[in-house]
């Protein structure tokens, strides 16, 4: 049982800060290769296709978030059987929904075409993007899986060469593709695609490996008796409803305030987009507190010890919240270098510096939402994160008409700044009833 002291919980987490912080590098790496080598259409068009590819990677998010929960519940009972019939669960879901989504390529492109309001320059060039980039679905949704695996055993080292490989391989392929060998748009999908497929050999490798060394009983190593029982299925299918849900709440928040952007024009739309992946850089400096709380939850609530789950709560959330300052603080005063740095079109920079702010308030406010979605994910508390995200979508949209139509692209940023707290506010109103049930 790991006890949850600072250097425990720091132990756990900056090797998941170094991965993570690799995923928004790979995008902002992909917005300098287009930024300098492409037009704003071209910026947008990466902007669009990075959001359709969350709406169906990120609504699959439970394959990461569940999984997590499970393994460290199963690991904390110290029953290692269970934990590889959640992975095995998750792999077999994984692939298939994968399958799924390559035959339904077209549908997708046309819904998305229908909801999102960018010019048809920008529109054209993101659809291109969408039939190169979901080749990789299997891969990219099997990951999912094994990155929960490797979180919910407290294996961050692992993930984090994981990353490495993966970001290492796109990072030099859109290079490749789209700057030197001048592919734009496709080339940077093309890049992820391939460099998906090469992660998930790596990864796989890794996992079974790791399990292999901690099996010790005589029963197969996929347990497939266990993986079919009717009760074990119910709990993961039910949890996993209320986590797609959860996760597709959230993404229509964010997509609907990128739509909303690309109102105010293909400037404002590119401008978003770059503060957008600065908010991602320093997001998933905070995820990394959130999984070692999952890792930490998890395994007090299957040990059933209320005051390891105390300890971890408080320890994990004062790291947390120090880090979230310090971010906001190099935004508001790096942040006008970092922008010129993605991008030598004027235009952009200067719409991106103007709501700059708005960013890095973003940062500070979200560390409560990042802290509680990593407590109630660790105990698989799904319901009440669904129905959190529920209320704050509500809360947004109640806010962002009046305000936008108040202020302008202000009036939006304002209405996300709602968005995040609402979030923080439901959840934390049901934080107490979580902690009566643990022990």
């Amino acid at each position: 049982m790991l006890h949850p002291t600072r250097r425990r919980v720091w132990a756990l987490t900056w090797p998941i800060i170094l991965a993570n912080s690799s995923v928004p590098l790979l995008g902002l790496v992909d917005t300098a290769v287009i930024g300098h080598t492409g037009s704003s259409q071209d910026l947008g068009a990466i902007a669009l296709g990075a959001l359709i590819f969350s709406f169906l990677y990120w609504s699959f998010g439970f394959l990461r978030m569940g999984t997590t929960g499970f393994v460290a519940q199963a690991d904390g009972a110290g029953e290692e059987p269970e934990v590889r019939a959640a992975l095995g669960r998750a792999l077999l879901s994984a692939f298939g929904i994968g399958l799924g989504l390559i035959l339904l390529q077209r549908p997708i492109a046309w819904i998305a075409g229908g909801l999102l309001g960018a010019s048809a320059s920008v529109e054209t060039l993101a659809q291109q993007y969408l039939f190169i980039r979901i080749w990789a679905a299997p891969a990219s949704l099997a990951l999912y899986a094994l990155m929960g695996t490797l979180i919910g055993l407290g294996h961050s080292g692992k993930l984090l060469r994981l990353q490495l490989v993966l970001n290492g391989v796109n990072i030099a392929l859109d290079i490749l593709f789209a700057g030197v060998l001048d592919w734009g748009v496709a080339g940077i999908a093309a890049g992820t695609a391939i460099a998906e497929w090469v992660a998930i050999l790596y990864a796989g490798g890794s996992v079974f490996r790791l399990l292999h060394q901690r099996r010790g009983e005589a029963e197969s190593f996929w347990p497939w008796r266990r993986m079919g029982e009717v009760a074990k299925l119910r709990q993961t299918l039910s949890a996993n409803a209320n986590l797609m849900l959860r996760t597709q709440l959230l993404l229509f928040g964010f997509a609907w305030f990128l739509d909303q952007s690309a109102r105010f024009g293909d400037v404002v739309l590119a401008a978003t987009h770059i503060l957008l992946q600065l908010i991602a850089f320093s997001a998933f400096f905070l995820d990394g507190f959130a999984h070692a709380a999952e890792v930490l939850i998890g395994r007090a609530k299957g040990a059933g010890r209320r005051d390891l789950f105390d300890l971890s709560v408080r320890t994990s959330s004062q790291l947390a919240a120090i880090t979230a300052l310090l971010l906001s603080l190099v935004l508001l005063v790096f942040g006008s270098l970092i922008i010129a740095g993605l991008t030598d079109l004027t235009a952009v920079r200067l719409s991106a510096g103007r709501f700059l702010p708005y960013a890095a308030g973003y940062v500070l406010v979200s560390v409560a939402a990042f802290q509680l979605d990593g407590i109630f994910i660790g105990a698989t508390a799904t319901g009440a994160m669904r129905n959190a995200s529920l209320l704050s979508v509500a809360a947004f949209l109640a806010v962002w008409w009046p305000l936008t139509s108040w202020l302008g692209m202000h009036g939006l940023w304002l209405s996300l700044l709602v968005f995040v707290l609402a979030r923080s506010l439901t959840l934390g109103l049901r934080y107490p009833s979580l902690r009566a049930r643990i022990g």
